[in-house]
């Protein structure tokens, strides 16, 4: 009797585990460079503290921002060829159906002379010429279209990745300094997001399985958390134990340890 009853005791031993775990922030990023420029400035001041909507790092776009304007400048210019060229393709269609009528006429009239006849066919023909001509200069003036849209969404996503702007983040730390030259990749900040927070536990085998039917007491107070994830491979620090997630509202101190049960 008296193994039974430790037999039957061990799965509350096991699940009733009290661990610690710190409130970490929901994520920490560090930010990179997607292009290559030098650092223009940047808000040292702003460290340490939630920025809401402002820009902590700028990079150089000068150049960039004159191509943008020099490329839209030329955008409009195709655009007005293109209508200017549609004008005179729609007279040039009304110019081919009357010669083809008249040179179908003449062509029919045996009181034609072979000179009325040929200058009624070279009139068709090269009015005919003009029309597939100016039909074509129309269809290069859209690709040049195409080719300078695509330039200047280029040019847009290159100046917006020049400047690094937070929203509702926190600033850790600023990795560059005005005046240095950055490449893609070359680390900027690190930042994290504070709007949750996590807690980070090790778990053994044998506690997996129980816990997700159980709640999760904090502080000794019953919460409506579950458990996030649960790593599917033991932790490379501690080799024996899962590691796994709690996310949770950010209503405590961040570093601050909490004591997490599963009842």
């Amino acid at each position: 009797m008296r193994y039974l009853f430790l037999l039957l005791i061990s799965p509350l031993i096991v699940v009733a585990k009290v661990h610690y775990a710190k409130v970490e922030p929901y994520e920490s990023i560090t930010l990179k460079s997607a292009v290559s420029a030098q650092v223009m400035s940047t808000k040292r001041a702003l460290e340490g503290r939630v920025v809401y909507d402002e820009t902590i790092i700028q990079l150089d776009h000068k150049l960039d921002k004159i191509d943008l304007q020099s490329t839209e400048s030329s955008l409009k210019l195709i655009q007005n060829m293109i209508k200017t060229n549609q004008k005179i393709l729609t007279s040039l269609k009304e110019s081919l159906q009357r010669h083809n009528a008249y040179y179908q006429r003449i062509e029919s009239l045996s009181t034609a002379s072979k000179t009325q006849k040929d200058n009624a066919f070279y009139g068709y023909i090269n009015t005919k010429t003009q029309y597939f001509s100016t039909k074509e200069k129309i269809d290069s003036l859209r690709k040049q279209q195409l080719d300078l849209s695509y330039k200047i969404e280029l040019l847009r996503d290159r100046i917006g990745k020049k400047k690094i702007k937070l929203s509702n983040k926190f600033l850790d730390k600023l990795l560059v300094n005005a005046g240095d030259f950055v490449n893609p990749g070359t680390p900027l900040a690190k930042i994290k997001d504070l709007s949750r927070a996590k807690l980070v536990l090790f778990l053994e085998q044998e506690e997996i399985e129980e816990i997700k039917k159980r709640a999760i007491y904090l502080n000794g107070e019953k919460t409506d958390y579950k458990i996030d994830k649960i790593w599917s491979v033991t932790d490379e620090k501690f080799i024996s134990s899962y590691r796994a997630e709690i996310v949770i509202k950010p209503n405590h101190n961040f570093s601050e340890l909490l004591k997490v049960e599963f009842r």
